[in-house]
């Protein structure tokens, strides 16, 4: 899994001002350097060519319309800034773009990409570590997003072949898990984990991987088609 970065320059995209400025607050207390904190997506664009950052903070709904202008704007600097780190987050799941920004690549590889429920940021050690993993080229996806964008692939019918245990599997692996970790969470063994991980990429005709951060790219490439 990649290593999170000791410091990094972000931009934050929301247009509350007292949520931009309390998660310029959690940031700066933590080292990081806010470069910019904006309110709109045309502004979020704006300061992503000028200062470059390593990773951005984009709210899904923002002006003028407040439904997905920020998730869109997210896709388009992908697109120009392929290893800019983008974590979106939102008080709900939208469907719509999420799995395309999700499955973009970067640096020839998916990854460098998280998705976070508001809830979330509530915790704080949750919100920057999540930020730190997607600036280094991992991901985050909030569990409720995975659900979501999981029932919402044309490949539902592989997925009804998964166990109960398996879809648990699954979840925590898109979310960013560890295989200790996961063990840890469902209180199996790791090498019971290892044999479900094993299940899962057959069932979903996926090749298996050693590496924990090659299956949650793998997850998402799958959830990209």
């Amino acid at each position: 899994m990649p290593e999170a970065r000791s410091a990094m320059r972000v931009v934050i995209a929301e247009d509350s001002a007292v949520i931009r400025a309390g998660l310029a607050e959690i940031l700066a207390d933590r080292g990081h350097e806010v470069v910019a904190a904006v309110g709109d997506a045309d502004a979020l664009r704006a300061a992503v060519d000028e200062h470059g950052p390593d990773v951005a903070v984009v709210d899904v709904r923002m002006p003028p319309g407040h439904t997905d202008e920020g998730l869109r704007a997210a896709i388009a600097i992908r697109r120009g800034h392929p290893g800019l780190g983008i974590l979106v987050f939102s008080q709900y799941v939208e469907t719509r773009y999420a799995a395309d920004l999700l499955g973009m690549r970067s640096g020839g590889r998916p990854g460098g990409v998280g998705y976070l429920l508001k809830d979330r940021v509530a915790n704080v050690t949750e919100f920057a570590g999540a930020l730190a993993r997607v600036a280094a080229g991992g991901t985050a996806l909030d569990p409720e997003v995975v659900t979501e964008l999981l029932g919402a692939s044309r490949h539902a019918g592989a997925l009804a072949t998964l166990t109960a245990r398996e879809h648990d599997v699954l979840r925590l692996m898109a979310e960013g898990r560890s295989n200790s970790a996961i063990a840890s969470q469902l209180t199996v063994s790791e090498r019971a984990v290892e044999k479900q991980i094993s299940n899962i990429f057959s069932k979903l005709g996926l090749p298996p991987s050693d590496t924990d951060h090659r299956r949650v790219l793998a997850v998402l490439a799958y959830l990209e088609s």
